[in-house]
């Protein structure tokens, strides 16, 4: 194959973050449901000689090194477990924020896995290829297949896909990162255990003014404890929720991300207009989650 081939890695939101218990191995329970993005980093493979991986883009310097990028550490576990797969070189266009509660390093591993899938004729549900992702990273088997999904255990456990309305958003990082385990240790159990999502009432969504009535009842249980590591947190869901079309502010994942959902797509490419010249130094990004 001498044309490479290529895939986007969107990124993904936490639209709701249950933490539901800590485990006795230092892991926590949670539960969540996930959209993703139609924004994000691109990556291309050229099969064949030695595992490789450059990188361009605007947030390239945030990605870390050979030894911590999960585009390689994915392809070696998946080399591991299939050793006559064909690997070869990697591009990775970054263009998300990195430890910014989008999964960006773990949807580009994901797409390297598509892409190495692709490459060698795996087919999309070969075990080895979940196995790898599961490997790899807790959010990269959400990943895989990036379609709306509520996500259990600490990633592992996946719905079958979603069909959700298309939500306008608006995607705001502050300019700050955040160690997930810090986040974590900061969290306390309420007194009140949270209410499950419920798949099948979710399953039957017909609106998106539904979809956003249990999206209001949901909260991300990590918000605050980070906002306590970084308020600029709290600056970036102050700023959003100052526009009048906005209908839901909130933190992603672990954060420091956040995002704005939207009447409309109008709106949010206003909003995030007006945000950028505002705060020059934080990355900004109107969207569609589907």
């Amino acid at each position: 194959m001498s044309v490479p081939l290529f895939e986007n890695a969107p990124a993904k939101v936490n639209l709701t973050l249950r933490v539901l218990a800590r485990r006795a191995d230092g892991y926590h329970e949670l539960e969540s449901l996930v959209m993703f993005a139609d924004c994000g980093d691109r990556l291309t493979f050229a099969p064949g000689g030695a595992l490789a991986l450059t990188l361009s883009g605007a947030t390239a310097e945030q990605a870390g090194g050979d030894a911590d990028n999960l585009v390689l550490r994915a392809a070696r576990a998946l080399a591991a477990r299939v050793p006559s797969v064909t690997l070869g070189a990697f591009h990775l266009e970054k263009n998300l924020p990195v430890a910014a509660g989008l999964g960006s390093g773990s949807s580009d591993a994901a797409a390297a896995l598509r892409l190495i899938m692709r490459a060698n004729g795996l087919a999309p549900n070969e075990p080895q290829l979940y196995d790898a992702a599961r490997a790899t990273g807790a959010d990269v088997p959400v990943c895989l297949n990036p379609r709306p999904r509520i996500m259990r255990g600490i990633g592992e456990k996946l719905s079958e896909p979603l069909t959700l309305p298309p939500l306008p958003a608006v995607l705001v990082n502050p300019g700050v990162g955040l160690a997930t385990k810090l986040v974590f240790a900061g969290w306390k159990a309420g007194a009140a255990a949270p209410v499950p999502l419920d798949l099948a009432a979710i399953a039957k969504l017909e609106s998106r003014e539904q979809l956003l009535q249990i999206l209001q009842a949901q909260p991300n249980d990590l918000e605050a404890p980070a906002i306590a590591l970084r308020p600029a947190i709290a600056d970036a869901l102050t700023a959003l929720h100052g526009f009048a079309g906005c209908q839901l502010a909130r933190m992603s994942g672990s954060g420091a991300t956040c995002f704005g959902l939207f009447s409309s797509a109008a709106d949010a490419e206003v909003a995030a207009k007006i945000l950028r010249a505002k705060n020059p130094n934080w990355w900004v990004q109107a969207c569609s989650l589907n």
